[in-house]
């Protein structure tokens, strides 16, 4: 690798760049409106169980993998094990490769949304469907938060990636809070509040267990070679579960205040909240354009979508980064201007693909769900069962032992995380798979 490898600064800067690629733009839209279809409190519940659980066990492998090797994805196993193990790594990183460039074009519909709040624009359904179909518009602002996004990075892990890290995560906490604080004081918000907190078993099906279970998997970040890439930078005194265990507490805080945030508003002004990405683009508007200074908290709430949707796109840059570095023993500062370049590239046949190029179709899917399922229904779920098997059973004891670093053994609990990651894992991350396929 081109010079000496860099690190975090802190293990507090660490957690706080994890946290932040955990934190994305599902844990935003997504979350508080399957809760409140698949039976609101009791949902979460099953939720909660099944992130500190399975989501935990996989986060900590890659973290565990990454840290042990202090390398990237596909260089990581192949120091540690070698054989067919760093196909697993290389799934990561095409993973990776592959979610950011639509990704970014999401994230530009986030900054667009920011100016349209301000300029006090039209955004009705008719109107983000005219806005996603422009074309250049949405390419353009792609290219902006693509720009951003290389623009962090490129400043490495210490100076890029943690020290903003440290500004844009707190922001987000900061405006996601007072949204709250908002939508929880509206007349007629307690509706809202009962629709995402109140338990009703009832609805709760086996449906609603792979929801919680997929919600759970993709939300924290793993699969795409993020974790094993952050832990690799991961000082050998650190211990790991500790660091795992804030990471998950962190994302599901904010997906829960989310919650808190978006549906009390929905239900206080009488709209559907079940509208996916429409809550977010047509739903969430309506509603800020009848609140009481709408006008503020519209341009907070999409401020704080993107940057949640900038921290997530740094990791997913770094995973690429990190490998080319790793393999090819070029610079950092090349790498991330050429693969941020080509990202770009990959992302304008997405973003046409709601307009100019709607009309091609791969598999009864445009470009852009093609990317998405491809990506995140097909590689994200096969390499974490990768992740899971290799440390349950190929890296056995040692992944037991680097949980502890250099303060001693293995912790008394290792032998059960050995069997969730060597068998439950693997058995649950298929079952979505299946779903998905």
């Amino acid at each position: 690798m081109a010079g000496k490898r860099d690190g975090w600064k802190s293990r507090t800067g660490f957690i706080i760049a994890a946290s932040g690629s955990a934190v994305g733009l599902g844990n935003i839209w997504k979350f508080p409106y399957v809760a409140g279809q698949n039976g609101g409190a009791a949902f979460i519940i099953i939720y909660l169980v099944l992130i500190f659980t399975v989501g935990f066990s996989v986060l900590l492998a890659e973290q565990a993998i990454g840290r042990a090797a202090q390398r990237s994805p596909a260089a990581a196993f192949r120091t540690l094990k070698g054989g067919l193990w760093p196909v697993v790594g290389y799934i990561g990183v095409l993973t990776a490769f592959l979610i950011l460039p639509f990704y970014s074009v999401v994230g530009g519909w986030t900054i667009a949304y920011i100016w349209k709040t301000i300029a006090g624009a039209s955004m009705d359904g008719a109107a983000f469907g005219g806005f996603i179909a422009s074309g250049g518009i949405t390419i353009a602002f792609h290219a902006l938060f693509m720009a951003v996004t290389v623009l962090t990075v490129r400043g490495g892990v210490q100076g890029g990636i943690e020290r903003y890290c440290r500004i844009l995560m707190p922001t987000l906490l900061i405006i996601l809070i007072i949204l709250v604080v908002r939508a929880v004081t509206l007349p007629g918000a307690e509706k809202g509040i009962a629709f995402f907190m109140t338990p009703d078993f009832s609805r709760i099906t086996l449906q609603s267990v792979h929801a919680a279970l997929s919600q759970a998997f993709f939300s924290i970040s793993v699969g795409m070679g993020v974790m094993i890439t952050y832990g690799s930078y991961i000082g050998k005194t650190e211990k790991l579960p500790g660091d795992a265990a804030w990471i998950v507490g962190i994302d599901t805080g904010v997906a829960l205040l989310a919650g808190l945030a978006i549906l009390p508003a929905v239900f206080a002004f009488g709209m559907d909240p079940a509208q996916g990405p429409g809550l977010t683009f047509v739903t969430l508007p309506a509603v800020f354009a009848q609140m009481p200074g709408g006008y503020l908290f519209g341009t907070m709430f999409f401020v704080m979508l993107s940057l949640a949707a900038l921290t997530s796109a740094m990791s997913l840059l770094e995973v690429v980064v990190a490998h080319i570095t790793d393999e090819f023993d070029i610079g950092r500062k090349p790498t991330v201007l050429t693969i941020g370049g080509i990202m770009f590239l990959l992302g304008i046949p997405a973003a046409l693909s709601f307009g100019a190029w709607k009309e091609v179709i791969f598999f009864g899917k445009t470009i852009f769900d093609l990317m998405d399922f491809v990506a995140t229904g097909i590689l994200l779920p096969v390499g974490a069962i990768g992740i899971s098997l290799f440390v349950g059973w190929a890296f056995w004891p040692k992944a037991g032992e680097e949980l502890a670093g250099e303060h001693g053994a293995a912790p008394v609990w290792a032998p059960l995380w050995r069997w969730m990651c060597g068998i439950v894992a693997p058995l649950l991350i298929l079952w979505i798979l299946i779903g998905g396929l």
